[in-house]
């Protein structure tokens, strides 16, 4: 009996195996969060991998919100204000030296580039064709469930609107964009567990929600009017 326990102790669980080396599995095919946002400075400051360039945002956005928000300072009248000393000062700068004979200021070349020119055309095309494309689903195509994604985005965004002002809004957006990705790098895995548990929830409310009203909307037969 005793060799018996032993033995079957020792015996390894095929579920449990297979459960491990299903986790292992989806931990290795796994994108990191790094890679998620692309993987490039925009990834390394929203993980403040670049502390000092998210401390730049952070407080340039911080002081924009009291200036415009909270102190009631015009966006117009700041920027003149901001160019007129910017302005003044070179102006002094290039007066001074040539009468002391210094280095002017060291401006960089103020133009744009056709390169720089033809990647902002290019960026903006792809968002207006995704734009375009979603338009053209609804009216032409009538996809139901692309409709209600549509409504229930600017719903929410209306919503968010009535309670607060753009700057404000923009404001919150800069918070939750420093925030959110360096606590979910740390919390990675209990976070997606209970984003699974969520997911899977909301995707057996759809599947009822689709089976039961969607289906039947995209399928209704259109009834051709009779002329008589």
């Amino acid at each position: 009996m005793g060799d018996d326990d032993q033995h079957h102790s020792s015996t390894p669980n095929p579920d449990s195996s297979s459960t491990a080396t299903s986790t292992t599995i989806s931990t290795s095919n796994r994108k990191s969060v790094h890679q998620s946002l692309g993987g490039g400075a925009v990834a390394d400051v929203l993980l403040w991998k670049r502390w000092r360039t998210g401390a730049f945002v952070l407080v340039t956005a911080t002081t924009m919100w009291i200036l415009f928000e909270i102190a009631g300072y015009s966006l117009l009248s700041f920027a003149a204000n901001v160019l007129l000393l910017l302005v003044t000062i070179l102006f002094l700068w290039a007066k001074s030296a040539s009468v002391l004979n210094r280095p002017l200021p060291p401006l960089p070349n103020l133009e744009l580039s056709d390169a720089m020119i033809e990647k902002f055309t290019a960026s903006t095309q792809v968002w207006i064709n995704r734009i375009l494309g979603v338009a053209h689903d609804i009216t032409l195509k009538g996809d139901w469930r692309l409709f209600l994604k549509v409504v229930s985005g600017l719903f929410v965004v209306s919503y968010l609107g009535s309670l607060f002002s753009f700057l404000t809004l923009a404001y919150f957006v800069v918070l939750i964009s420093l925030a959110v990705p360096p606590m979910y790098h740390k919390f990675q895995d209990h976070i997606d567990d209970k984003l699974n548990v969520t997911h899977k929830a909301l995707s057996r409310q759809y599947s009822k929600i689709d089976e039961n009203i969607l289906s039947k909307l995209s399928k209704a037969p259109v009834k051709d009017k009779k002329i008589q």
